[in-house]
């Protein structure tokens, strides 16, 4: 292995995006993080110069010109950068120039605000959310207590009655404490550890998408697929992922049948991609698996956008707010991360669960 192949291994391990610049600031080199904040690759960038790149954005560039000339270095917090596909990036970026082969080049470095933004987001909602589990829990516990002797003392009241339609009362207080306990239950969650084994994620994507269409027969709903076949196998439990995907899949579906919907048909997209270089929470990944669910239904109520993975909130009169909560609890089992994007037309759960390199654990 040559050094330069070393040098370029350490700079895509980099979670910084970084680019290599030369006089004229025509891009020369970037690593895998500036492709993932850029959405461009390196052979395609190879040339552009960072007006190509960075749209309107006039006064930096005067100032990395200023920097070239000078042979300084200068630092900006919170720039917005416009990309060439419309996409707005906000970065604290850092230019330092050198000098190499007695040509000055620059080394330009960017820090995504909106990674570090999401990881406290995530930290933040981890927390609370483990908060409000816990409190569910022990809440579920003194009302499965009362609830046993109120279905108990309904039981012996029932043998005690002399007349066969008094007993329809008592069977109606048995079967509402028996539905409580299965709601309680719910709200608890499953404690049970995954089970994990090597999984391919389009087999459970495939079997969330069958148990979805056979509901939304006679709808006016359209499920689409669009896998990347290039995602290795997944240590995971399949039942467990098929029951938080099918969660959120059936969020979708039920946004769509709202009263609210303008639209004819309704569509929900199953999207897979992997990605490299992914950190989660505070851990880092050489690769990961994204899953998209995305539907074009009226959008979650930006009332409830930051509470919707916590038990018991719902954007529906009919919801539960269990479906969403249970889902976000097993994708942390699995040490992966759920989040939602969401507007009127446009409404994504995407979730990032490692792919572990069975050689180095990671």
């Amino acid at each position: 292995m040559t050094l330069d192949t070393v040098h370029k291994r350490l700079l895509d391990n980099l979670n910084t995006g970084v680019l290599l610049l030369d006089d004229e600031l025509r891009l020369l080199y970037i690593n895998l993080a500036a492709e993932n904040l850029l959405e461009i690759s390196d052979r395609k960038a190879r040339q552009l110069s960072i007006a190509d790149v960075f749209i309107e954005a006039a006064e930096d560039i005067v100032e990395m010109q200023a920097a070239l000339a000078s042979h300084s270095s200068f630092t900006r917090r919170n720039a917005e950068f416009l990309l060439s596909h419309g996409k707005v990036i906000t970065v604290d970026y850092s230019i330092n120039t050198f000098e190499e082969n007695g040509q000055t080049q620059a080394l330009l470095e960017l820090n995504s605000l909106e990674h570090v933004n999401r990881v406290s987001r995530e930290e933040t909602l981890s927390s609370a959310h483990a908060t409000t589990v816990e409190l569910v829990r022990g809440l579920a516990h003194e009302i499965k207590n009362p609830l046993g002797g109120i279905r108990g003392a309904a039981q012996l009241l029932s043998q005690e009655l002399p007349l066969p339609e008094l007993k329809e009362y008592t069977n109606v207080i048995i079967e509402e404490a028996d539905r409580l306990h299965k709601l309680v239950d719910r709200l608890v969650g499953s404690r049970r550890p995954p089970e994990l084994r090597d999984i391919n994620i389009h087999e459970v994507m495939e079997r969330v998408r069958n148990l979805v269409e056979a509901e939304i027969v006679g709808k006016s709903i359209q499920v689409i697929t669009d896998y990347d076949p290039s995602i290795p196998p997944l240590h995971a439990d399949a039942e467990q992922l098929i029951q938080a995907m099918l969660n959120i899949v059936r969020n979708a579906m039920q946004s769509l049948t709202s009263p609210v919907v303008n639209h004819d048909l309704g569509k929900i997209y199953l999207r897979t991609r992997i990605i490299r270089n992914a950190t989660i929470g505070s851990n880092f990944h050489r690769l990961a698996a994204s899953i998209k669910i995305i539907d074009n239904g009226p959008g979650v109520d930006p009332e409830i956008i930051d509470t919707i993975f916590y038990p018991m909130i719902s954007g529906r009169a009919d919801g539960t707010g269990l479906g969403l909560s249970i889902a976000h609890g097993i994708i942390n089992q699995h040490k992966g991360m759920i989040e939602c994007i969401s507007r009127p037309g446009a409404t994504c759960f995407k979730v990032v669960l490692p792919v572990i390199d069975s050689n180095s654990g990671r």
